[in-house]
């Protein structure tokens, strides 16, 4: 009997077929687990009764919406005014101190908000020094003058603008760097002075960079605690801490989450929208570059003044501020309890960091290898973490992990007369997972930004040379996106290092990092012995800005 010959299977098919089914599986896992907070706040809210609906609704719903819709103003506006305005003068001007007001005026971003509270309250709170130099100086008593109170909503606005300003100026500057003069020129030519050019066309073209800027501050806003929580500024944030921990409603911080989510879900969609709609100058086209105005008198001083003004605030006085309390107070950074705070949290951070950067290419090379509408799905979910403010995801992990922790300790003692206690919820990989969800965005975009340089013939030609999808990425991809990578490592590093509030929430028992130490301290008025912990964390954050500093630097 004739046997029939089939037709030889390549090699390389199989492996490229298991190298993307484990890519896709990983991908997908990876998308359900930021989806997994949000579906749980949202069955937790739903289950939680019209009771507890009703009690927020007559006692603290109203005031947690207008302070937050307030705060997210007065934010929106104050880093729209810092960041535009700063972006256009140091890009399309020309004034003393120019090159280094551009750079430096990334440096808040190093910092913490609650950081600033603290260094501020300090100085200008009322048993501070500027408070108790004014008395001395003039003999007043304590109700004979006013003095504007920085623990309020103002005073809560003004450290997020402080810190939150460079998002805008960043993206502001870019936008700035690539339009063609010729539309301003022609502007100027028809009779509009420099300031009608600017509001009529520069500002126009710039709009959607802007508008980005503007909801990234708004939503590191929403999801800010150690800022609010410190000044006393009663939020969706703050409320969800207190409703979870002071009152034991579990129900009511899942709705209160529940109401912080949508909200946080509608700018990310409304940041989505603007962002799609966007259309960027197409350099190939013929464009004339504006050359920067020469600024003299006292319109140079101006300037000058008014970009150094941020930095004067945002950096310069906080790390003078910090340094002057550190010394004066009995904190030892050597000592062994301190090095346990710094090893916490470099040994969260790290895992969190590498963690995370695994998981953004996974997601980013599987969108890469399979367009199509399951990876854009994983990428778009993998995405909206940034946009939910960490005590958000705290609550949608604590939900569903402390029930299964629950109901399997209750099965092992009915079954096997054994307790196994909280085996997931008194871990720190839950609390890694929060940081997975909360960050994975800043690592996609970074991965993705470096993989715009890999082009599709390098991923054809190492398939047609019998490379599987993980082989191409290990050979080709990663040593080109090294740079890349490095980034997200950084600014994930550095982001779990600064972050408080699931941090607060979900840490396990007497696991204290650097973040909860300043904030324990500065709880207690303690401030001396807070601007310790505070300055580590703002060396750590250094790192990322230095980075972002020299690109800044060779954008020009």
């Amino acid at each position: 009997m004739q046997q029939t010959q089939t037709q030889p299977v390549p090699r390389s098919s199989r492996p490229s077929r298991d190298g993307l089914r484990s890519l896709a599986a990983v991908a997908i896992t990876v998308a359900c687990i930021c989806a997994l907070p949000m579906i749980a706040v949202l069955v937790a809210a739903l289950s939680g009764g019209t009771e507890t609906v009703s009690h927020l609704i007559q006692t603290v719903l109203g005031r947690y919406a207008v302070t937050t819709l307030l705060l997210v103003l007065l934010v929106a506006s104050g880093t729209f005014a810092i960041g535009v305005g700063a972006a256009w003068l140091v890009t399309m001007t020309r004034f003393p101190g120019a090159r280094f007001l551009e750079i430096a005026l990334v440096l808040p971003l190093a910092f913490p908000a609650y950081v600033l509270a603290y260094a501020y309250t300090h100085v200008l709170d009322h048993p501070g020094v500027v408070q108790s130099v004014l008395r001395a100086a003039t003999g007043w008593g304590p109700r004979d003058y006013w003095f504007p109170e920085i623990r309020s909503l103002g005073g809560a606005a003004v450290m997020l603008v402080l810190v939150l300003y460079p998002y805008v100026y960043l993206l502001a500057r870019a936008a700035f760097l690539q339009q063609s003069g010729t539309t301003f020129l022609a502007a100027r030519a028809l009779g509009s002075s420099a300031w009608a050019a600017f509001m009529k066309v520069s500002l126009p073209l710039a709009r959607p960079a802007i508008a980005g800027g503007v909801l990234l501050a708004v939503m590191e806003t929403i999801a800010d605690f150690g800022t609010v929580a410190y000044f006393s500024v009663q939020t969706f944030a703050t409320g969800i801490y207190t409703s979870w921990f002071t009152l034991f409603d579990r129900a009511g911080a899942a709705q209160l989450a529940l109401c912080l989510l949508s909200f946080a879900l509608l700018l990310a969609m409304l940041e989505r929208v603007q962002r799609g709609r966007a259309r960027y100058h197409d350099p190939a086209r013929r464009s004339q570059a504006m050359p920067p105005m020469r600024l003299r008198g006292w319109s140079a001083v101006a300037a000058t003044v008014a970009c150094s003004i941020p930095v004067l605030f945002g950096a310069v006085l906080p790390i003078g501020i910090l340094l002057w309390m550190g010394i004066g107070s009995e904190q030892n950074l050597l000592s062994p309890r301190y090095l346990g705070f710094i090893r916490n949290s470099v040994t969260l951070a790290g895992v969190a960091a590498v963690l995370t950067v695994l998981a953004a290419i996974a997601v980013g090379f599987f969108h890469r290898l399979r367009p199509g509408g399951v990876s854009q799905t994983a990428a778009y979910v993998a995405r909206l973490g940034y946009a939910v403010p960490g005590g958000v995801i705290a609550v949608g992990l604590l939900v569903p992990f402390a029930a299964f922790d629950n109901a399997l300790d209750a099965w092992m003692r009915q079954t096997f007369d054994i307790s196994t206690g909280l085996l997931i919820t008194g871990s720190i990989w839950l609390l890694v997972m929060a940081y997975l969800v909360r960050f994975l965005a800043a690592a996609l975009g970074a991965y993705e930004g470096g993989q715009a340089m890999v082009h599709s013939n390098m991923d054809a030609a190492a398939r047609s040379l019998g490379q599987s999808p993980l082989g191409t990425l290990r050979r080709v991809h990663l040593p080109i996106l090294a740079p890349s990578l490095l980034t997200a490592l950084l600014i994930v590093f550095v982001d779990v290092m600064k972050e408080l509030p699931a941090t607060l929430i979900m840490r396990p028992f007497n696991y204290d990092t650097l973040a909860v130490q300043a904030y324990r301290l500065a709880s207690d008025e303690r401030l001396d012995g807070a601007a310790v912990p505070s300055l580590v964390i703002v060396a750590m954050g250094l790192l990322p800005v230095i980075l972002i500093c020299k690109q800044v630097g060779r954008q020009r």
